[in-house]
């Protein structure tokens, strides 16, 4: 499966996972702004492409945000909004603290579109468009992205400590996890295939390399000479930033290499080698499939990731089209003001009456 340039990818995607698959939410179509903004695939491939080529790990980046922000209240575009005096930030969840990237990529994004088309392209759009551009960036899968979604006006942090999966996670707990969202075990183990490109920071799997599970040993599915390259580069009470590739093989391409890492023990992440090392589990056998075929991987991560994309969408009148991804518009704010201040006002009446 490859894309065949710009055009094709706006357009008319050779990836065959389209086929005979219905859209769960009519609203959502990947020719929403055909008429109202004919340009927006190329101006997100044009801003996304420019950057990529100074930072390899932004794809990989966007990719996050877009899993990120459907999981926390669906995809609205929650994860994008700023501190303020009525918004309580995702952005500081213990998943997300100092970890997410692609805010200001998404930001100039988002300019570049208000640019041609004012007030029309929703900032939950642009983040789901900017995974597929991602993916296609970095030679994975293209698909044509349902559209139509609408940017919430609230944001939920204790709902992302609560719903986005740690890196520390067992099997049970990771399909719980997906299950939550509406997303089976193909889907997990297909969309877990997004580590196939990116970093991780040693905070995340340090505890694999010198404690594992409280035992003062290392993982016992964790290859030995991998083992000791991860030790090199995250020593025990060393800083917890510095990163590592989660796929050592092409730490820059969206691939099957993910998989064939599982089965020889190189999975960066606990809840990667879970996939494979969890005895008994049905996930064994989808890797084993997606490690020997490039293409079911690739039909499978465009179908896992175009569901996740419809995971509790604001469409038609609900929530609205941000002017700036990090904050709501000033009138919803305005609203939002007067809602707090007529509860309180209510409150204060009973509290008299009683």
């Amino acid at each position: 499966m490859r894309c065949l340039g710009l055009v094709a990818i706006a357009l008319s995607c050779v990836v065959a996972v389209l086929g005979g698959l219905p859209f769960s939410n009519a609203q959502l179509d990947p020719y929403f702004y055909w008429n109202t903004c004919p340009k927006l695939h190329s101006i997100v491939f044009k801003v996304v492409k420019k950057v990529s080529k100074t930072d390899p790990r932004l794809p990989a980046s966007l990719v996050r945000l877009h899993f990120h922000d459907c999981f926390v209240q669906g995809c609205d575009g929650s994860i994008l909004l700023n501190n303020t005096a009525t918004i309580v930030s995702e952005q500081q969840a213990l998943p997300n603290n100092n970890s997410i990237r692609g805010l200001d990529v998404v930001n100039d994004i988002k300019t570049a579109v208000e640019k041609a088309c004012p007030g029309v392209v929703s900032c939950a759009d642009i983040l789901a468009l900017a995974a597929e551009v991602s993916s296609v960036l970095a030679n994975g899968p293209c698909w044509k992205v349902p559209l139509g979604r609408r940017d919430s006006l609230t944001a939920n942090r204790t709902l992302a400590n609560q719903n986005l999966p740690a890196p520390f996670f067992n099997l049970t707990q990771l399909k719980a996890a997906f299950a939550a969202q509406g997303l089976n075990t193909t889907d997990l183990v297909a969309l877990s295939g997004a580590h196939t490109f990116g970093r991780a920071q040693c905070t995340a799997f340090v505890s694999r390399l010198y404690n594992f599970s409280g035992t003062g040993k290392p993982d016992p599915t964790l290859d030995t000479t991998y083992l000791q390259q991860l030790r090199k580069i995250c020593p025990n009470g060393g800083p917890g930033t510095t990163l590592a590739n989660l796929d050592p093989t092409t730490p820059d391409t969206l691939d099957k290499n993910y998989y064939s890492n599982l089965q020889v023990k190189k999975g960066l992440l606990q809840s990667d080698q879970e996939l494979f090392s969890t005895a008994g589990a049905d996930t064994i056998s989808i890797v084993n499939k997606f490690s020997s075929d490039q293409d079911a991987f690739f039909k499978s991560f465009a179908t896992s990731i175009i569901k996740m994309g419809k995971i509790g969408v604001l469409t038609g009148n609900k929530g609205e089209i941000r002017k700036q991804c990090n904050f709501v518009n000033k009138k919803s704010v305005e609203l939002d003001i007067a809602t707090v201040a007529s509860q309180e006002s209510s409150e204060e009446g009973k509290v008299s009456s009683i």
